[in-house]
């Protein structure tokens, strides 16, 4: 049997930049606080519309279009974790 990606292996302009944002050590209180306030926790598109009090639409998040949606996530975490495990501060 054959195993296939659905990927196709080539060029990736955005990997310097994911890879970058990976790579990112958080060693900073102040840059941990202001991270976490600049990545929102959720995305802030989605959204549930209503008329009446009844809903009739829902916007999906979009937030995972985003190419880079996961490396910033990742740094939100890994803010999160710096300012819990290393600085002793309750989020």
């Amino acid at each position: 049997m054959h195993s296939y990606s659905l990927q196709k292996p080539g060029f990736d302009p955005l990997k310097p930049v994911r890879s970058w944002l990976d790579s990112i050590e958080i060693r900073d209180r102040k840059v941990a606080r202001t991270l976490c306030k600049l990545i929102p926790a959720q995305c802030p598109f989605e959204r549930d519309i209503s008329l009446f009090g009844h809903a009739i639409a829902h916007i999906p998040p979009m937030c995972k279009l985003n190419p880079l949606y996961d490396q910033f996530v990742g740094l939100r975490f890994r803010s999160l974790c710096y300012l819990v495990d290393e600085c002793g501060e309750a989020i």
